[in-house]
């Protein structure tokens, strides 16, 4: 069986990305520490070097488009979109796209959460690539490949800036990836 699951990332890349990411205590509520990547976003060399990464695997893949997830997920996978000269895709909250959608409801760890994709947003069997900020419990991205299939594309891989290694997301998606691969480029 093919690996599904590969971590890459060149160890320069990644050095530079984490070096990047700041951490804020007690954010959004006391014993939280999140990963803030602002900084990353506003340092040209760094966001360039993630976004040509993201670009490159896109290609590397055969993507004819490139989705993002709301709403960081957005901030990277447009520019890396353009970059690979791609359209891009938008999965959004319940309720902010027009037109008919395509909806999938999930759950948190403290409720439930609903993604739409519009419906025309791919052609049959286009190849798309999955963006996203952070892999933590996986609940979002796997709503979202699920959607990507019942829009009716083929899911070529997963690309996200970082992993929290320690919330087991990454075993929580094996069911949706359909042997595509799902790829970090820094692990927390």
């Amino acid at each position: 069986m093919k690996d599904t699951t590969v971590t890459t990332a060149d160890t320069a890349l990644a050095e530079l990305l984490n070096s990047r990411i700041r951490d804020v205590r007690d954010y959004p509520k006391p014993g939280v520490l999140f990963k803030d990547i602002a900084p990353l976003l506003a340092d040209a060399e760094a966001f360039g070097a993630l976004t040509r990464a993201l670009a490159d695997r896109a290609k590397e893949l055969g993507a004819t488009k490139v989705v993002g997830l709301e709403a960081r997920g957005f901030v990277l996978a447009a520019p890396a979109a353009f970059a690979a000269g791609l359209g891009f895709v938008p999965i959004r909250k319940q309720g902010k796209l027009p037109g008919e959608v395509f909806r999938r409801s999930y759950e948190l760890e403290y409720g439930s959460a609903t993604l739409e994709v519009q419906c025309d947003a791919f052609a049959p069997g286009e190849r798309v690539l999955v963006v996203d900020d952070v892999l933590a419990t996986g609940g979002t991205i796997g709503a979202s490949l699920d959607l990507v299939k019942e829009a009716g594309a083929e899911l070529a891989g997963v690309v996200v800036l970082m992993e929290l290694g320690f919330l087991d997301g990454r075993e929580r998606l094996a069911g949706h990836l359909d042997g595509a691969p799902l790829e970090t480029l820094v692990t927390v």
